[in-house]
């Protein structure tokens, strides 16, 4: 692995963004836009355990495509199911990068920990509100 490349961060965009039931399911686009935005300070500062800058993928699907890239953040908009969009990201990365995924979804963190992925949860970028 290379160290002079930014670790490769994706970000599974429906399980994030469904992770807090905050009516997302009104706007999925919006939703998406919001967690896009709220991204942006991750690809300078990085995740909790993980230095930054990194660089940021945001993966949408369905009725939140066509969000539109921000400066450190690169929105990509599967044509099919974001799982497979995702396994394919982290398998072109690997080995010779690392590779973090942010979902919660079981089977995903199967499918891209094969490619050497590793996995964290939703709550790594969009920690829940104050009680």
């Amino acid at each position: 692995m290379s160290d002079d490349a930014a670790v490769l961060v994706i970000v599974d965009g429906a399980n994030v963004v469904g992770s807090v039931p905050d009516g997302w399911w009104r706007d999925r686009h919006g939703a998406a836009v919001r967690l896009r935005d709220a991204l942006v300070p991750y690809a300078t500062d990085g995740l909790p355990g993980l230095h930054g800058p990194v660089e940021l993928v945001l993966v949408v699907e369905g009725a939140a495509r066509g969000v539109a890239s921000v400066a450190g953040i690169r929105v990509d908009s599967a044509p099919g199911s974001g799982d497979d969009l995702i396994a394919e990201l982290a398998a072109a990365a690997a080995p010779e990068r690392e590779c973090v995924v942010v979902t919660a979804d079981r089977g995903l963190r199967q499918r891209v920990e094969a490619y050497g992925a590793r996995c964290v949860g939703p709550r790594t970028v969009r920690p829940l509100p104050p009680a």
